[in-house]
């Protein structure tokens, strides 16, 4: 059952300034050596869909099932994303890494013959043979500096490559501005 939850209260922006501030160079330095994991997001608001490709995905809680990702404003997904309801949100692995870069090319038509995808009962647009897809209800966002913080609640799900417990999988990282796949050969002992 979905539960709607208050708009104001999952997160506050700060409203004070700061002395100093990194430099957005520096703030990039940061993050390229910081890797994160990669997902497609579409979402359709009755003009027809939209995907684009982030590695900020995050789960935030598992009762209730949420997650939060950001979008820039500068994303040419960001205005349909402002207003659609529902999301798809693809996990991917290393097999899904041309639709990673696919989503990530600015210009693109990402619903053309390339990619196969198809339209769920409810409407949403899904690509097919990625690793896992998570079908979510936008619950709430927030604008936080040049991107929008968007939470949702995870309806349903599809997982076609299941990774088990232990196991390192073929995960797909962004690091560095590039492409990375997580398998044995990079596991470390603990």
């Amino acid at each position: 059952m979905f539960h709607a939850y208050p708009t104001d209260t999952w997160l506050e922006a700060p409203k004070q300034s700061f002395p100093s501030s990194l430099s957005a160079n520096e703030f990039k330095s940061l993050f390229r050596g910081h890797p994160g994991g990669v997902a497609v997001i579409t979402a359709d608001a009755g003009e027809g869909p939209v995907a684009l490709t982030v590695s900020s995905v995050v789960s935030v809680s598992a009762e209730p099932p949420l997650m939060i990702f950001s979008v820039s404003a500068l994303s040419s997904a960001s205005d349909v994303l402002s207003r659609a309801e529902t999301v798809v949100v693809h996990l991917l692995d290393a097999h899904d890494v041309d639709l990673a870069k696919f989503g990530a090319t600015p210009g693109a038509d990402r619903f053309d013959q390339t990619h196969r995808w198809s339209t769920l009962a409810t409407g949403e647009a899904v690509y097919e043979d990625v690793r896992a897809w998570v079908r979510c209800a936008v619950i709430d966002r927030m604008e936080v500096g040049t991107s929008t913080i968007i939470a949702v609640h995870a309806l349903e799900s599809r997982v076609m490559r299941d990774v088990q417990a232990g196991e390192p999988g073929d995960a797909l990282v962004y690091h560095n501005r590039s492409w990375h796949r997580l398998g044995e050969h990079s596991k470390l002992d603990a």
